[in-house]
């Protein structure tokens, strides 16, 4: 098999481009970030994923976590505890985390890179950190003063880990209907009573108490999401000099046996069946669900990684198995011997869609995790609101067209190893079963899609959506006015796309009112739309930078025209599937809503 490799001359590049990191460290909240300390820590998570994660990724999902009736208890697959023990050794857990509660604070755009390399590495491995990441985000926003200080050091540290409950059997992501009830005690805190379903890494054995975010509902609370409240509920009652007490009502009952992602245990959880769990409640009563948010859109940016991570490793493992594999002979040569299967055209074709896809896809993503920073710690009001905006904007983007690329990449990851990836032992088929998730949980792609389309652009006329267009657009005249032929290509190609993209904004403000159902009939083919296209702008960002330090006779010359060959296949072979997804959301929705639902 082969090893995964961090991509850490890329992510240093995207330091200087897309997310400039000079910028970043001269802000006072992003000091410490120095380009010295920031290398630094891609080197060494790079270095981490090599050695000690990506050896568990195979043995992981061939032994898969354990449930233990005995007991609820559940084990991991070998290798894991004493790897999380390495992680959070190395700072892995506290990195972006304030400095008040032990973290290191450092800013997205780093933790977008060193996630990636978790995720690349070992996905099973990387759910647990980034939803304990959520947690603690959740516990800052709403919870109170002794809440954060009872939880956050050690959650931080890595310590306690953390997890969100939210669906239950009944529920799946429509929340209005949790079932799940809080009754509130004399002393304040409150019984939890209820099941909930496929609770990531509800129950393990790396840490000596996990911090369950739980959904619930109090008898008297309105009916509907607006009756939802958010409580803590540790797996052990914490004493108050922080020392662990007694066991809570909190157990785990069985564990899903699933497609992919074995490593990670699946829980199915049962809260007060002795008489309650203790909990204690985050923030306002009957605000669960907005405090919970806080906690989705980080998840939701987190699995957009998942899926760049996981594209990207399926990308070196079939680059590596076409340098290795001879067969057949080269094309317009047929008296030579067989040869790699590299030299092929459609392999060739294969590989490079894995490739810029992936690319596009983490220069968004990159895009994105430098807007968290700038409304995080900008010191000019308006470009805080303007980047927030953005960044709401984009998490649906993001998550929903990251994880259905990673379906396209890892299904040609298959498709590159022949009849050797549908063989377990070569790894390819284990990224695709494991990418498989992702365009489900944290919301499924047509939910983040309706978000899109409904809450981020009709509900504000399309004002982020239209901002973005001319930001783009401004963007293409550099292209147009460029001498190199594959920047020249490439503007023609994305000026096509950035009307698709206008076209249907358009549409979508236009039926909102009128024809609702049209719209959401084309709101996955919108979120690959916009993902395509600001992909292929973020991917053209880079290749003009490229592109002046060719010119400048910069030493690496190969690396840069690597960018500039890239975005031009982008450019030519995946921008027309974005316009012909404005065509879907324009003219689809009559063949989708036509066909009687008995005839189905």
């Amino acid at each position: 098999m082969s090893t995964y490799r961090a991509p850490t001359k890329e992510f240093k590049f995207l330091l200087e481009t897309v997310a400039p990191l000079d910028a970043l460290s001269a802000l006072p909240h992003f000091e410490e970030a120095t380009p010295d300390t920031v290398y630094a820590i891609i080197d060494e998570s790079a270095k981490f994923a090599t050695d000690v994660l990506d050896p568990l990724n195979w043995s992981g999902d061939q032994e898969g976590a354990k449930h233990h009736g005995a007991d609820n208890s559940v084990t991991t697959p070998k290798g894991f505890k004493a790897a999380y023990d390495g992680y959070c050794g190395m700072g892995g857990a506290a990195l972006p985390m304030p400095a008040e509660f032990g973290g290191l604070g450092m800013p997205r755009s780093l933790i977008t890179l060193t996630d990636e390399i978790v995720h690349s590495s070992n996905m099973s491995f990387g759910l647990l950190p980034m939803l304990t990441q959520g947690a603690i985000e959740a516990i800052l926003l709403a919870g109170s003063d002794s809440l954060k200080q009872m939880y956050l050091p050690k959650m931080v540290s890595g310590e306690w880990t953390g997890t969100m409950n939210l669906t239950e059997p009944q529920a799946g992501s429509d929340l209005a209907l949790v079932k799940t009830r809080a009754e509130q005690q004399a002393d304040g805190t409150f019984k939890i009573f209820g099941t909930k379903i496929f609770i990531t890494f509800g129950e393990h054995d790396f840490t000596s108490n996990i911090i369950h975010l739980v959904l619930a509902r109090l008898p008297d609370a309105p009916e509907g999401v607006k009756g939802i409240s958010l409580f803590v509920v540790p797996k052990f009652l914490v004493n108050a000099d922080g020392s662990l007490g007694a066991r809570n009502d909190a157990h785990c009952v069985s564990i899903e046996h699933k497609l992919g992602i074995h490593g990670s245990p699946t829980c199915v959880m049962q809260f007060g069946d002795n008489g309650g769990a203790t909990g204690y409640v985050v923030g306002e009563l009957n605000r669960g669900l907005e405090y919970m948010f806080v906690m989705m859109n980080l998840a939701r940016f987190g699995v957009g990684l998942q899926g760049i991570g996981i594209a990207e490793r399926s990308y070196q493992r079939a680059v590596t198995f076409a340098r290795e594999r001879v067969q057949s002979r080269d094309v317009g040569a047929p008296k030579n011997p067989s040869v790699p299967i590299i030299r092929h055209p459609d392999v060739r074709r294969m590989l490079l869609r894995m490739r810029a896809q992936t690319e596009a896809a983490r220069a968004l993503a990159m895009a994105t995790a430098y807007a968290f920073d700038l409304a995080e710690a900008h010191p000019d009001a308006d470009v805080r609101k303007a980047n927030q905006a953005f960044v709401e904007f984009m998490i649906p983007i993001h998550k929903g067209w990251a994880t259905e690329m990673a379906q396209d990449v890892t299904y040609q990851g298959i498709q590159v190893h022949g009849g050797m990836g549908f063989i377990e032992e070569t790894g390819a088929a284990q990224h695709y079963r494991d990418a498989r998730i992702t365009t489900i949980y944290e919301g499924t792609t047509a939910i983040q899609a309706n978000d899109l389309v409904g809450r981020k652009m009709a509900r504000e006329g399309g004002v982020t959506a239209k901002a973005l267009v001319v930001t783009m657009r401004e963007f293409c005249k550099s292209l147009a006015a460029s001498n190199n032929l594959h920047l020249k290509a490439s503007h023609t190609k994305l000026a096509a796309g950035i009307d698709a993209v206008e076209r249907a904004i358009d549409f979508n403000l236009a039926n909102f009112n009128t024809n609702v159902r049209a719209c959401f009939a084309g709101s996955v083919p919108m979120v690959k739309l916009f993902g395509i296209v600001c992909g292929g702008w973020q991917l053209a960002r880079v290749a003009v930078e490229a592109e002046k330090r060719i010119a400048a006779g910069d030493a690496d010359k190969a690396f840069y025209e690597a960018k500039l060959a890239t975005l031009r296949f982008f450019a030519d072979t995946m921008i027309p599937e974005a316009i012909a997804a404005a065509d879907t959301i324009v003219n689809g929705s009559h063949g989708t809503l036509a066909l009687d639902e008995a005839a189905f």
